[in-house]
């Protein structure tokens, strides 16, 4: 397939695929879809909501964007973006929106095609649940009609450095010949920093084992704090000790959410499951990270007492500096401060305040309080805004002997006076 010959429709415009489609539009034809007509619309208007691609690139890139699937009819190579998300119920994993989208791919394939899937999925998935439903739906045969690849998304919301233009690609098709196809396609976008995976399965596993391997690393470190915490002594000085040492390995305490870490280990587990052995670890990493935002709420009761406590969480976003509030763990640590009968305030400057009222039914404050005194004040998400704020501003939140909550261990070495109440994990 020549590179004039080319046309591409990524499928599902959110932090993958946008980028995605942006960066391919500078070398192929692309169309980028979405369901969300309001979505597309946006980025006709040159707004980025997730605030990756500014509206100087958004406006001058050739990429179409569209919610009508006729505008993405004639191409000839398909990515699928959409989520893969766990069901609430038992943490299985949610393949509905891959199958929707393959749903609606299917009728618009000829000859040729290629269906390349991002979207996190565990080994097999691609071929034996996606290829099928894709023969099925299209009447093609999958193999020599159309031909299918893999090639996981690693975008990390808010990260400047690591982006879909400076990642190692990893690509995976269905033939040799394909995934070569595939390799030349992507490396347009990153240089040619490619890597060819030995089959589609490989390449859906390695997406599968990256963040269930950082999952493990951070509920490691959660245990540790636990067990610290109990003799009095703070994880992060502990930590500052232990990484004195060359090949320590320096990951913190904190709550895992986010579309990534906090998912990806449930479909590495349902794999296992299905090949019939019982994944004791990754769920384990699971079910202790999970915990966590209950664990540091519990933690703030022992030390305060349950009943009419006025408390400021600052911060609920599941990572710093981003407005993403997929899987945020902050709400495990909102709801258990309310079940012991406080009251509490949030207050997020990167947040949306629509988006965390329709999916968590919070309303957030829309400017820090000023007039309000808090028992006690929660450093949940470490946002610049919050780093900035000198000892004058924090103080202002909180009563006389209010208590000062630092989960993220930021604000160790400040000397708040012996009125104010410093605790950390």
């Amino acid at each position: 397939m020549a590179s004039s010959e080319v046309s591409i429709a990524v499928i599902g415009l959110g932090y993958v695929g946008m980028p995605l489609a942006v960066a391919l539009a500078g070398h192929y034809k692309v169309s980028g879809f979405d369901v969300s007509e309001a979505r597309v619309n946006e980025l006709k208007d040159g707004f980025d909501r997730n605030r990756e691609i500014g509206e100087d690139e958004l406006r001058s890139t050739s990429c179409q964007f569209t919610s009508d699937t006729a505008d993405i009819s004639g191409a000839n190579v398909y990515i699928v973006t959409v989520p893969t998300p766990v069901n609430e119920e038992d943490n299985t994993p949610d393949l509905s929106y891959v199958n929707a989208a393959s749903k609606m791919i299917a009728p618009l394939l000829k000859k040729g095609d290629i269906v390349v899937y991002e979207s996190t999925v565990y080994p097999g998935v691609t071929e034996d649940i996606c290829g099928k439903l894709l023969e099925e739906e299209s009447g093609l045969a999958c193999g020599s009609d159309f031909y299918l690849g893999y090639s996981p998304e690693r975008i990390n919301p808010g990260d400047t450095q690591h982006t879909v233009r400076t990642i190692t690609k990893v690509v995976a098709g269905q033939t040799p010949e394909i995934t070569d196809i595939l390799a030349e396609i992507y490396a347009t976008t990153n240089g040619g920093n490619i890597f060819k995976a030995a089959n589609i399965k490989t390449a859906e596993a390695s997406k599968a084992i990256e963040n269930a391997q950082s999952d493990i690393n951070v509920a490691f470190i959660n245990e540790v704090t636990k067990i610290v915490n109990e003799m009095d002594l703070s994880v992060y000085d502990v930590l500052d000790a232990a990484a004195t040492k060359w090949n320590f390995l320096k990951f913190t305490p904190g709550l895992v959410g986010g579309h990534c870490i906090s998912v990806d280990p449930y479909y590495l587990a349902q794999c296992a499951k299905e090949l019939g052995h019982e994944p004791e670890v990754i769920l384990a990493g699971r079910h202790i990270n999970d915990a966590m935002g209950r664990y540091f709420a519990k933690r703030l009761i022992a030390k305060m007492g349950e009943g009419k406590k006025d408390v400021l969480i600052l911060g609920f976003t599941f990572k710093e500096n981003i407005n993403d509030i997929r899987n945020t763990k902050v709400v495990d640590v909102y709801n258990t401060l309310k079940d012991a009968g406080y009251n509490v305030v949030v207050h997020d400057p990167h947040a949306a305040p629509d988006e965390v009222k329709a999916h968590y039914g919070i309303e957030l404050a829309a400017d820090l309080p000023e007039a309000v005194q808090f028992d006690a004040l929660v450093l949940a998400v470490s946002h610049n805004d919050y780093l900035g704020m000198d000892d004058a501003a924090l103080k202002g939140l909180l009563k006389a002997d209010g208590l000062l909550y630092d989960l993220k261990g930021l604000w160790r070495s400040r000397d708040f006076g012996n009125k104010i109440q410093y605790l950390t994990v």
